[in-house]
């Protein structure tokens, strides 16, 4: 089992920066694969990003690329997302996400409960 709490999330002007960590606990960190996925209002979940145990090898949308970056602090069992030039359609809320590798996009088995992110243009 693995428990994940999201925190950092909240308010920002488009163009503006934020950044959400999720802390892990449960099963050894070091070892399970990490990522987030968002969910706006009226819309589907989406996959964001996802950064493997092995390597930190990481894989986004191309929507956020170039913007958000992945990564991850083993001792502190935290993953986090760096989102950089933010925009009015990156609003959502943005789930934490952890369990095996079974393809860069898709979900695994454990969530968090979400923190909101929204951009005012």
């Amino acid at each position: 089992q693995v428990q994940l709490v999201e925190s950092g999330g909240g308010l920002v002007q488009a163009g503006g920066s934020l950044r959400i960590s999720c802390a892990a606990s449960g099963r050894t960190f070091s070892r399970i694969t990490m990522g987030w996925f968002r969910q706006a209002p009226g819309k589907e979940r989406e996959f964001v990003a996802t950064i493997r145990w092995s390597g930190g090898r990481t894989y986004y949308a191309d929507s956020v690329k170039g913007r958000f970056t992945v990564s991850r602090d083993n001792a502190k069992n935290t993953v986090y997302l760096q989102m950089n030039s933010l925009k009015p359609e990156d609003t959502a809320v943005y789930y934490c996400n952890a369990g095996d590798f079974s393809g860069w996009t898709n979900p695994m088995a454990y969530w968090g409960k979400g923190t909101l992110v929204t951009v005012s243009s």
